[in-house]
């Protein structure tokens, strides 16, 4: 079953619908969400990527991250993908968006209005491994840390989030 993507403009505002990896080759700005969940110890939950994804895969990266589909609004979307991906759902809010655009070594691009939410879970999640390679909860100062001295073990989207050094 082909999935499809939301085509944006700068503004957010919904132009049409493009297949998924047709946008990431074409490099369309298209509609997207990243996830981040804390626990109550402020640790922030990380996901490595499944190494048979279409692009990042073996990285590690935020909570989830995903598309939302024709017809559906971010906040389902959201909690969708948090479900389908990490096994659980959790009350979300969404903290800022951004726009960015990356050509991989695959000839595949991410080009995206990204939408970013932050959410509390305490439990352990139940990933889906077609999804999720490993995850662990990790503290911001560790975590920074770690990305300074490994960014190639990072995607590129979670680590331009994490720069921002904004008050998740």
């Amino acid at each position: 079953m082909k999935e499809y993507v939301i085509i944006v403009d700068e503004n957010d505002k919904e132009i049409g619908t493009e297949e998924k990896i047709k946008a990431h080759k074409e490099e369309k700005l298209h509609r997207s969400f990243s996830i981040f969940i804390f626990n109550s110890k402020g640790e922030l939950l990380i996901q490595q990527r499944a190494k048979t994804k279409y692009h990042s895969g073996g990285l590690w990266s935020n909570s989830c991250c995903s598309h939302p589909r024709p017809g559906e609004t971010l906040n389902e979307a959201a909690h969708r993908r948090l479900k389908e991906e990490m096994g659980f759902d959790c009350k979300l809010k969404e903290v800022f968006s951004f726009i960015y655009k990356i050509k991989f070594d695959n000839d595949l691009s991410e080009h995206e209005y990204n939408h970013i939410f932050t959410g509390s879970f305490s439990g352990n999640p139940e990933p889906n491994s077609e999804e999720v390679e490993d995850w662990k909860w990790i503290d911001m100062i560790n975590l920074k840390k770690d990305i300074r001295e490994n960014p190639e073990k990072y995607t590129y989207w979670f680590k331009l989030i994490i720069n921002k050094d904004l008050d998740l």
